[in-house]
């Protein structure tokens, strides 16, 4: 019989100092009409982030973009899964320019996972990080797979409901019920601002 999750609610608290923000593949090739993986939720969430990068980078926490790039060698399972890979001979391979890149770095990522084959790990640890923020697209894909990685490697996580998007909410709302069992914090945009500029907010 499976154990039921507990309906007490776990305390936490974000530390502006030991926190960084994760953004994963905010990229045209999703967020374009024109692209055949487009995500029409997607650019529901550009103001969020785009809040978020502000907050971080006021505090000056770390920002981490992740930009979705593949070769024919590195794809993998990717390659025989999806139909095309994104290379960097893609036109829409590039970061949004409705987010501001500039206060953050871009990793470079041939996997879902963004800890896979990157140095973000040791980024993290060098930064003296604890807790991520991770955002972006797809929810149920990239976000989720680097959910559990982080996980894994002892980060605490807080996940934005409203800071990710995917195809449809059935993918959203099941990576939702199943993160929040047992792997992240799920919150709302402005609950991170508000944990990182209490005094704008309670003023």
């Amino acid at each position: 019989m499976l154990h039921q999750a507990s309906s007490r609610p776990r305390e936490f608290a974000l530390i502006p100092e030991r926190s960084a923000l994760l953004v994963l593949d905010m990229q045209d090739y999703f967020l374009h009409p024109e692209s055949h993986a487009y995500i029409p939720s997607a650019v529901a969430i550009l103001p969020g982030l785009q809040n978020l990068i502000d907050a971080f980078s006021q505090r000056n926490c770390p920002i981490f973009f992740t930009q979705h790039i593949n070769t024919p060698e590195n794809a993998a399972m990717m390659g025989q899964w999806w139909r095309e890979i994104i290379t960097v001979e893609n036109p829409l391979r590039a970061i949004t320019p409705q987010l501001d890149t500039r206060p953050g770095v871009i990793l470079q990522k041939p996997q879902y996972d963004a800890f896979y084959q990157t140095d973000l790990e040791d980024r993290l640890h060098g930064l003296n990080v604890r807790q991520l923020i991770i955002c972006g697209v797809m929810t149920h894909l990239c976000c989720e797979t680097t959910v559990r990685a982080a996980f894994v490697r002892g980060f605490e996580i807080f996940f934005p409901v409203d800071g990710t998007a995917t195809y449809n909410i059935a993918f959203h709302r099941a990576t939702l019920t199943n993160l929040a069992h047992g792997c992240a914090h799920l919150t709302l945009v402005a609950d991170i601002l508000a944990l990182l500029t209490p005094d704008d907010h309670n003023a």
